[in-house]
């Protein structure tokens, strides 16, 4: 006989080990013992004597395991078992109690013990298989609106097993499944009643996914940069992230919990959002928006009115370049140290010779700067030809690059 299991215990017929030819035998109760995590395991065996022998002729007996040295290791003495197991031994019967079984603790367990003659010890061979395990609620989709929860255990489970059913801690259901509609935010769990009060895990939904961005500091064009999208669910959820396109739909990108950039330029601006779903549901995170600090790009410079120019009229010369956050302007008239304007539009008025020379406008912000420079001639009468010559430095003075343009 064997005490009450607190744990899920598949009892078989009773198997019998012949140790020995001396007449000693060791009856497990049990082959196969199937237990939910965190319950309490009881394993017993029998024990048979040859004639003339009696319970004060055996000696050390214990469980074990594992081996050392080619020798039994006392589960007693395993750290891995510490506070967790204890023995009862009659005088034909032995138990092995186990509380709080871990995954850890799947093994075959055996019975050992030794007699007062010398050398003669007995090993119970093979021994009892523990299979630590717990209940899992599956989800199957019964429609589009409509799923279906089982409970499912991979232990041998008797043959109308009662359900219990948990929807956020309160018991709402008995029965072999329960129907919820998808989308759901709650939390579903299961367990057997009679073997355990041990339940499964909760399935539930995604939350609202939370978004992050590494490195939090500023951006700055062909800097690596991880957008991260994360949720609580389970089943895992999975990751999708999207760019918002203004008007048109979202732009899929990555299939990922991690958007990544290696380098980003100034087009990966914008806003961005990720999507976690599971079985049970479907969540959309809030925006993050990306802006990617750049200094200012290759200027354009224009000059207006472009036809042939009267000397007294008005020139505006117009600089103009692509920069994030945007550029300052200030124009300068070569060999001259004081700026003769500041903004984009550069105004001369009453037009004659004495403006012509080189002019150039600098753009500038804190990632940088580039210049470029528009020559003017001039000459005399009272219709002007004029020539241009733009040159740019474009965030470094030492490298030129030059246009040219004649008007007549």
């Amino acid at each position: 006989m064997s005490p009450s299991a607190g744990g899920l215990v598949v009892f078989l017929l009773s198997v019998q080990v012949i140790q020995s030819q001396d007449g000693w035998r060791v009856d497990y109760d049990q082959t196969d013992v199937c237990a939910a995590k965190g319950s309490t395991v009881y394993i017993s065996c029998d024990i048979t004597y040859p004639p003339g022998k009696d319970p004060s002729d055996i000696k050390d007996r214990f469980w074990f395991t594992k081996e050392k040295d080619g020798e039994p290791v006392d589960l007693r003495t395993d750290s891995e078992y510490s506070d967790r197991v204890t023995y009862r031994c009659f005088s034909k019967e032995c138990y092995l109690t186990i509380t709080d079984v871990r995954e850890s603790d799947s093994a075959e367990y055996k019975f050992r013990f030794g007699t007062n003659k010398p050398g003669e010890k007995y090993t119970g061979s093979p021994g009892v298989t523990l299979s630590v395990t717990g209940f899992q609620v599956q989800v199957r989709r019964s429609d589009s609106t409509w799923l279906e929860l089982t409970c499912h255990s991979s232990c041998v489970l008797p043959d109308r097993p009662e359900y219990v059913w948990y929807k956020n801690e309160e018991i709402i259901k008995t029965g072999s499944s329960l129907p919820v509609s998808s989308g759901s935010t709650d939390r579903y769990s299961c367990y057997l009643t009679g073997y355990w009060n041990q339940r499964s895990p909760a399935v539930y939904g995604p939350q609202r996914p939370s978004v992050s961005v590494s490195p939090s500091a500023e951006m700055l064009e062909g800097d690596s940069v991880t957008l991260t999208c994360s949720t609580d669910a389970n089943p895992a959820a999975n990751y999708t992230w999207y760019k918002q396109g203004g008007t048109s739909d979202p732009r899929l990108l990555s299939e990922e919990p991690h958007l990544v950039f290696s380098s980003i330029q100034s087009s990966d601006s914008g806003r961005y959002f990720c999507t976690a779903e599971n079985q049970l549901g479907r969540k959309t995170s809030d925006f993050i928006s990306i802006d990617v600090k750049y200094g200012p790009q290759r200027p354009s410079v224009s000059v207006s009115p472009s036809a042939e120019m009267l000397e007294g009229g008005s020139v505006n010369l117009t600089c103009s370049t692509d920069a994030n956050p945007a550029a300052n302007y200030t124009w300068y008239k070569e060999h001259e140290d004081s700026p003769r304007a500041s903004g984009q539009i550069f105004t001369i008025t009453n037009f004659t010779a004495e403006h012509s020379g080189n002019y150039y406008c600098e753009a500038q912000n804190e990632m940088g700067r580039s210049n470029s420079t528009l020559r003017l001639i001039t000459s005399s009468g009272k219709s002007h030809s004029f020539f241009c010559s733009l040159t740019y430095y474009i965030n470094n003075p030492t490298k030129e690059v030059t246009h040219s343009k004649r008007s007549l």
